[in-house]
């Protein structure tokens, strides 16, 4: 039963997937001193009993990588995985210079479109695979070229992202975009794989900048749009579509049970009126749940 829960860490992103197999995986961070103390120890708790352990950064921005220098102390980074880059900042933080040291270390993995790496995507007699697809970047992509270019010139970041699909067999898939703007979404449509997915993570936390375009929707045509943490006059909305913001709901967990998609929250009183009430109780906070999709609905 894999869970996937998108922790509530102010304006930032921070996700982890609990495999139902041998591996844990860890999405961005944005830690701070009112909630690192308790993510990393419910971090350490729910992966203790997994034996790969890996952390995946979006892109060089500070609010995807905001002390991982105290993360990886407390809770080692074996496995570090990011889009190659050689990202500039004026202001040499701690959380930057540790994720600069880790980007070019040997434990770090480059990603791009269609990688593979055991335990990541591929399976083998020891474990199989976790179930992760690196969509994008397309490393020889004129347009992705030009991202890199502003982002090693310390100019823009955002348009490095990588894009994560996380599927379950025969139940529910998810998918992360960073924080991509909606322009250079629109640019690399044809250029990139999109199919069916039931969860999305809007890109830049939701915000109208990084708004997901109907080029893209169509392909991926999602059950759920999950808007992140960021001042509410800067959200797109995506009328039209099931959505949970994280403003309200607090922490999201997302527990797989078959073709069922189980939610629960922490924030006080949010309800979907689109989920249906089986009574779960795995966790506290339930507020409902839905039945994975296998066709197209647009």
């Amino acid at each position: 039963m894999p869970t996937i829960k998108s922790l509530s860490v102010g304006n930032g992103d921070m996700f982890y997937i609990l495999h139902g197999g041998d591996s844990f995986t860890m999405i961005d961070c944005n830690l701070i001193a009112e909630n690192s103390d308790d993510i990393i120890a419910e971090l350490k708790d729910v992966s203790k009993a997994k034996g790969v352990r890996r952390f995946i950064c979006t892109h060089p921005d500070e609010d995807h990588f905001k002390g991982i220098e105290k993360l990886d102390a407390q809770l080692p980074i074996a496995n570090f995985y990011c889009v190659k880059n050689k990202a500039q900042k004026d202001e040499l933080t701690d959380s930057f210079l540790h994720y600069c040291a880790l980007r070019d270390g040997d434990k770090a993995f480059y990603l791009e479109k269609g990688v593979k790496r055991k335990w990541l995507n591929e399976g083998g007699a020891e474990r199989g695979s976790s179930g992760i697809q690196i969509l994008w970047p397309d490393t020889s992509n004129e347009n992705f070229k030009d991202a890199l270019r502003k982002c090693d010139a310390g100019e823009s970041f955002n348009n490095v992202s990588c894009v994560l699909r996380y599927s379950v067999n025969g139940g529910a898939s998810f998918m992360w975009l960073g924080d991509l703007e909606t322009e250079f979404m629109e640019s690399i449509v044809d250029d990139i794989e999109l199919t069916k997915t039931t969860v999305v993570f809007a890109s830049h936390h939701g915000r109208a900048s990084g708004k997901i375009p109907d080029s893209w929707l169509e392909k991926i045509d999602p059950q759920i749009i999950v808007i992140g943490q960021a001042p509410s006059r800067h959200l797109d909305y995506y009328t039209g579509y099931n959505i949970i913001t994280q403003n309200r709901a607090g922490h999201i967990t997302m527990d797989c049970v078959g073709g069922m998609l189980d939610i629960y929250v922490t924030g006080e009183n949010y309800e979907r009126d689109y989920l249906e009430d089986l009574g779960k109780n795995r966790f506290p906070g339930y507020i409902g749940s839905l039945e994975v999709e296998t066709e197209y609905t647009l």
